[in-house]
């Protein structure tokens, strides 16, 4: 018997934060590929990107491997023709994925001594994809007729009936805080103009009878830029935003609430200039704040063949519509992988306890309903795309799906099949 009273906590990241911002710079160039793609007339499934990225003090280091349109590539400056390094295969073409992350850095807002974007040194070290992991996706193709997974691994997908957006209510409003106060910074509303881009929001929930009632604890720690500044004046700052926050998804704050901002103090040298950061740390932040269950893999850098990020995606999706269509209150769904097989070897539903169906009716329907093989999922979701940069902060899930076909596994344009489905596998 699941648990009915308790206290739940979920904590988000700002896109300054020094992790946050190399999965945007990953995210960028993913983006940079499927517009280069299209321009270039390179077929998007074609498509092949695993991006990491390093950040520290005025330094980005950007490495993994790619395969790219012409135009991302290196010429030999004399003979006009692609440049090979000493096995022939073709040179990366460092400036237009240097460009890409100074303008992901300057959209973040950091223009300070120790991290800028303009005077960052730039470091990179992408190369070809390899031909080992290239066959497990092209040769599967080749054999079924659908394109193979990209690795081995297990994604999972939730929703519940907590808010509006089908999410957790703890890691829904630790994101709605940061975004709110992202957005007076970048306006430069009054004093919240000078706070910096590096933040973390942290929300404790009080559940009653299994459902969200208040907020019994708030944390935040933001960057401010004006070192005059006390933890007393960032509440003074902050407070407003966060009461807005909360309050547009309903919940009420605990008479007896405790509120943490800034407790260590002052908060001045933030991002990569602070803290080091790097791509794939924040998943948890990524997807339900601990809510649900992950399978381990990162999402950002990765063009959709990667099936951590496609079908985490589509978990995502199908569980949405589960619930969406009434068929339960909270719905688990998880997938499993094998590189070079186009279909799931599992498909795992948990409704718990809260279903109006049965668990293995579902996944028999979700197999219907949805082609899961990472090309299914990709031309179901439409995901060969330039849409992946807006992900990179305040989580993949729980968004609004954007007319540019970004967000589009938060659709629920699945129920009525769903629901058709079940009852022909009732």
């Amino acid at each position: 018997m699941a648990r009915k009273n308790y206290l739940f906590t979920s904590e988000s990241v700002s896109e300054g934060h020094p992790d946050k911002v190399c999965d945007r710079i990953s995210d960028e160039i993913v983006d940079l590929v499927y517009r280069e793609a299209k321009k270039c007339g390179m077929d998007p499934w074609k498509v092949r990107v695993a991006c990491e990225t390093l950040a520290t003090t005025n330094r980005v280091v950007i490495a993994g491997e790619v395969r790219v349109p012409e135009t991302l590539l290196k010429r030999d400056k004399q003979t006009g023709e692609i440049a090979t390094d000493s096995q022939g295969n073709p040179l990366i073409n460092p400036s237009r994925f240097r460009s890409a992350a100074r303008r992901a850095i300057r959209a973040i807002g950091y223009e300070q001594d120790g991290f800028h974007w303009k005077t960052a040194k730039i470091d990179v070290l992408l190369h070809g994809q390899s031909p080992d992991i290239g066959q497990g996706v092209d040769n599967a193709a080749d054999r079924q007729g659908e394109e193979g997974a990209g690795d081995q691994g297990i994604m999972f997908g939730y929703a519940c009936r907590e808010t509006p957006d089908l999410m957790p209510a703890p890691i829904y409003y630790s994101h709605k805080i940061l975004q709110l106060l992202a957005d007076a910074r970048k306006a430069g509303e009054g004093d919240a103009g000078k706070l910096g881009p590096d933040a973390k929001a942290q929300v404790t929930v009080r559940y009653v009878d299994g459902m969200p009632k208040e907020v019994t604890e708030i944390v935040l720690s933001t960057q401010h830029l004006d070192p005059s500044w006390n933890s007393a004046k960032v509440r003074e700052v902050v407070e407003p935003y966060i009461h807005e926050a909360l309050s547009s998804g309903g919940i009420e704050i605990a008479a007896d609430c405790n509120w943490y901002i800034n407790p260590t103090g002052k908060f001045v040298i933030g991002g990569p200039d602070g803290d080091a950061g790097l791509t794939g740390r924040k998943i948890i932040v990524d997807t339900y704040g601990g809510a649900a269950p992950h399978g381990g893999g990162a999402f950002s850098g990765k063009d959709t063949t990667k099936v951590d990020r496609s079908a985490a995606y589509a978990a995502r999706y199908l569980a949405k519509n589960v619930v969406a269509a009434n068929l339960a209150e909270r719905c688990t769904i998880q997938l499993s992988y094998a590189i070079g097989v186009a279909q799931p070897l599992s498909v795992y539903v948990d409704l718990h306890g809260t279903g109006r169906v049965s668990e293995e009716e579902l996944e028999v329907a979700i197999r219907e309903v949805m082609d899961l093989s990472p090309s299914g999922i990709r031309r179901h979701l439409d995901l060969n795309r330039p849409i992946y940069a807006k992900t990179a902060a305040y989580g993949h899930f729980g968004r609004k799906a954007g007319r540019d076909g970004s967000f589009s596994w938060e659709r629920t344009d699945l129920v009525k099949a769903l629901k058709q489905a079940v009852a022909k596998a009732a």
